[in-house]
């Protein structure tokens, strides 16, 4: 059965947003945001428009490493800041209370400590 121009002009975007209150359009907009907020690591490097190559020679590893950073659930803040800031972003930590929310600083830096202890600042 094929559908007819007009159904297919009926079910654009546009046409569809014209029958929508603003509430319920900045409701929508605000789930589109959220949902974009919770994409795993490869689908926000690939809305970066980066490949695991080009991430991989920015990070001096190979492809493979990007592979799999992508697919842990769990790994260091230092390797997912770096990770984050080779396609130009800022990983920022923030802690979520009924009260409010807090921003975490300096987690996941690295730097060296001023005496060896084998463990990183």
């Amino acid at each position: 059965m094929a559908i007819s121009e007009r159904t297919m002009k009926s079910n654009r975007w546009k046409d569809i947003r014209r029958t929508m209150s603003p509430e319920r359009e900045a409701r929508i907009k605000a789930k589109v945001a959220e949902e974009i907020a919770r994409l795993p690591l490869a689908e926000v490097r690939k809305a970066q428009q980066m490949t695991q190559v080009r991430l991989a020679e920015l990070l001096h590893v190979n492809q493979g490493a990007i592979s799999k950073l992508e697919q842990r659930s769990d790994m260091y803040l230092s390797t997912l800041r770096s990770y984050i800031e080779a396609m130009g972003g800022q990983l920022d930590i923030r802690a979520v209370f009924p009260s409010g929310e807090v921003v975490l600083e300096r987690l996941g830096e690295t730097s060296k400590p001023s005496v060896d202890t084998g463990i990183a600042a």
